[in-house]
């Protein structure tokens, strides 16, 4: 693939818990941007409805800050279904992306989010590149390797901060790669 061709599908999704064998999708959040990340192409942003049953089984940690963030309440509100939230994701990646190169699937410890969509969209997780940019990855080697230029960043809560991160390193580490 040439440099600089194709697309990054920036996801982030909250969840009742970490374990995609019992715990379930809430929301989720997309970014499709420019490989050099200086161009955001599309934005997407779905609270996925779940019964109460499923909202009851929450672990404490999500019980308490989903509950106060306002999470649990917009989940109990939304009509948009876990089939609905897979096929606009899939609208928006057939329209945003490249369909001659694969998307790569990029965030903040990403990695967990892809094991859920694996688990709850298939058909969207298909049309994603199987490699990973994991923004955590490369804050590992930042704080490891070169302290005194680690960027002290708050929580990654919020995909558009993931990639104002990744700019922040691409600047730090790959400073010779030309947009």
């Amino acid at each position: 693939m040439k440099a600089g061709t194709g697309t990054m599908v920036w996801i982030d999704c909250e969840m009742t818990g970490l374990d995609p064998e019992q715990d379930h999708l809430l929301e989720i959040a997309v970014v499709i941007t420019s490989n050099n990340i200086n161009k955001i192409l599309e934005t997407l942003e779905l609270v996925i409805h779940q019964p109460d049953d499923i909202l009851d089984n929450m672990n404490s940690w999500c019980i308490e800050h989903h509950g106060e963030s306002g999470l649990t309440k917009k989940v109990r509100e939304s009509d948009i279904s876990l089939e609905q939230a897979e096929q606009l994701i899939i609208e928006l990646i057939l329209r945003a992306c490249d369909q001659n190169h694969k998307p790569l699937i990029a965030g903040n410890t990403v990695h967990a989010d892809l094991a859920f969509l694996k688990k709850y969209m298939p058909n969207m997780v298909k049309l994603l590149h199987y490699r990973i940019i994991d923004v955590s990855s490369i804050k590992e080697l930042m704080w490891k390797w070169l302290p005194n230029t680690a960027r002290k960043a708050p929580a990654m809560d919020d995909i558009l901060e993931s990639i104002e991160e990744l700019k922040y390193y691409k600047k730090k580490l790959f400073s010779n790669v030309k947009d």
